[in-house]
């Protein structure tokens, strides 16, 4: 047998041993009462700001790693772990210990003409698999909230923030352990060979979901070769439209921070829409802000006729989620414009609109041509 063919056999017998673990896990943490996950999460948190110092030394080698492989900025901000994001964390965890218990909840019930009592419960999916990429912060948002919804999990983080991913699912695991919990309800795929995720998308029996989160060549490529069910979150093209009646001071401020505080992250703002009212003040103001904070602005015509330093958006521009200091910049005549962009160039991420028109906030939600339109 060639080595190649060990080593894939080696890696598939791994990859399935982490699936029967979790299998048997998921069915003893389905069976967990509220306090007892809630006593391991907060056990979690603790854990997480006990081993802060370890957090951050562990996650600098990634992130020096991430700058001699040549991480954009942008990413390299996606993938770094600080004191203060190691403390938010933390929180984010006691957060969702603090939520009801979704385990078991009714959800309506009924008698059927012959007498039968049907009652509809919540419970948990069993195992999920989940695929992400660059933020080891995914790494506790995601075994935390698969804890409280009595589901064990199988990580999957990128080899990029491989140092801090381990130190997180060990934090975790041994957080489990000590409050009663099966350690093997949350565990970690192993990171340096990229098969590992094929074979995870193949252990029907032991996996009931995959979620993908990432880029889209990765979702496509997790799809292409699972008989797992997959759910895959890609791109975030994200848009900010700013109204007609919108305040001045308000927009200017959402839409420098939209852009400007975390480029990296999915949610970041990739398109500013802008209301053609607004732009002869609006415009200038912002353009100033995105210049001093080393944003590359492209626009329409009408944006570069008021901002000389802006390029021109091309046709891709609009499609594009830069995860960086770029913006694309369109101006539109009337909030339907603005909705139908939206509809057909964004991915269903994250979407807002500044105004201070309760209608014209109300219709945006809609995303219809149905509904009835404010007036332009």
């Amino acid at each position: 047998m060639a080595t190649t063919e060990m080593e894939k056999d080696n890696l598939t017998e791994q990859v399935t041993e982490i699936g029967r673990k979790a299998r048997a896990a998921g069915r003893a943490l389905a069976l967990a009462d509220a306090d007892a996950k809630n006593r391991a999460l907060h056990a979690i948190a603790h854990a997480i700001i006990a081993s802060s110092d370890a957090i951050v030394a562990a996650n600098q080698k990634d992130v020096l790693a991430g700058e001699k492989s040549g991480l954009s900025k942008a990413l390299l901000d996606r993938l770094t772990l600080t004191p203060e994001r190691v403390k938010a964390m933390a929180e984010g965890v006691q957060e969702i210990a603090h939520l009801a218990d979704p385990t078991g909840e009714l959800m309506r019930e009924w008698t059927r003409p012959n007498g039968m009592k049907i009652k509809q419960i919540r419970v948990p999916l069993g195992v999920i698999g989940i695929i992400y990429e660059s933020r080891p912060n995914v790494t506790a948002e995601a075994g935390a909230l698969c804890l409280k919804s009595g589901n064990a999990v199988i990580l999957r983080g990128g080899s990029e923030a491989v140092h801090s991913n381990q130190l997180l699912v060990d934090i975790i695991s041994k957080s489990l352990a000590a409050a009663g919990l099966p350690a093997d309800a949350v565990q970690f795929l192993p990171p340096g060979d990229r098969r590992s995720i094929e074979v995870l998308g193949k252990l029907n029996g032991f996996v009931d979901l995959i979620i993908a989160r990432g880029s889209e060549e990765m979702i496509k490529s997790v799809r292409a070769n699972a008989s797992v069910p997959v759910l895959g979150h890609g791109k975030g093209v994200c848009h900010v439209y700013i109204d007609k009646f919108a305040d001045m001071d308000k927009a200017v401020k959402i839409a420098v921070n939209a852009k400007v505080q975390r480029p990296g992250v999915c949610n970041a703002m990739e398109t500013l829409l802008i209301h053609e009212y607004m732009m002869w003040d609006m415009l200038p103001k912002l353009a100033g802000e995105y210049l001093r904070a080393g944003v590359e602005m492209r626009g329409d015509d009408r944006v570069r006729g008021l901002v000389s330093q802006a390029k021109e958006a091309t046709e891709d521009d609009w499609d594009t989620e830069y995860h960086d200091l770029i913006l694309s910049i369109k101006i539109v005549d009337t909030i339907q414009e603005a909705i139908e962009h939206i509809n057909r160039h964004g991915s269903g991420h994250t979407e807002s609109i500044i105004t201070e028109d309760t209608l014209a906030a109300d219709y945006s939600w809609t995303f219809t041509t149905a509904a009835a339109a404010p007036s332009a």
